[in-house]
């Protein structure tokens, strides 16, 4: 059975012409880009690709990585739109109250009295708290602050988040 991949980041563009690429975080870990990280290069149904970081910088809020034997702009630019995976063996342990967000998306949103709102389809990282998306049937979606006081309960077994949501949250 081959072995399960997860999104860390996703190349949107190459930057100059030494072969780095320019990566949009899909991970709260930065020892993902560490020198020497074994990724995987995924593209639409192509076979993934093994790649090792060979540097790490952050410019512009973005990270800049550029790979072992990937010498130039004409070695990384077919990587363009391209996501950056790690193998499930890879998986760091968490702390109680951190999931990884496969674990997350995905998962039934109920309000505390068991109404049920919807089902997380993404998970944003803008800044000092993740907010989770929240697809609703019918409505616009939601978005959560991954913060105690509106997340009262994570069910990562039966992917089911309870909230109490904050006045005005839910219109």
């Amino acid at each position: 059975m081959e072995e399960q991949l997860y999104n860390v980041g996703q190349i949107i563009n190459t930057h100059g012409i030494k072969g780095e690429v320019k990566v949009r975080r899909i991970t709260d870990f930065d020892e993902r880009f560490q020198t020497g990280q074994l990724l995987y290069w995924v593209h639409d149904q192509e076979e993934p690709k093994q790649l090792i970081v060979k540097s790490h910088r952050i410019h512009k809020g973005f990270d800049l990585i550029t790979f072992e034997d990937h010498f130039s702009i004409n070695d990384v630019e077919d990587y363009r739109d391209g996501f950056l995976k790690v193998a499930e063996s890879e998986h760091l342990p968490l702390d109680e109250h951190e999931f990884y967000f496969h674990e997350i998306i995905g998962s039934t949103v109920v309000l505390v009295s068991g109404e049920e709102i919807g089902v997380v389809k993404e998970i944003l990282t803008p800044g000092a708290n993740d907010v989770w998306v929240v697809q609703r049937q019918n409505h616009k979606d939601i978005l959560i602050p991954y913060i105690e006081d509106v997340v009262k309960e994570v069910d990562v077994d039966k992917q089911m988040v309870i909230i109490d949501p904050i006045e005005g949250l839910l219109d």
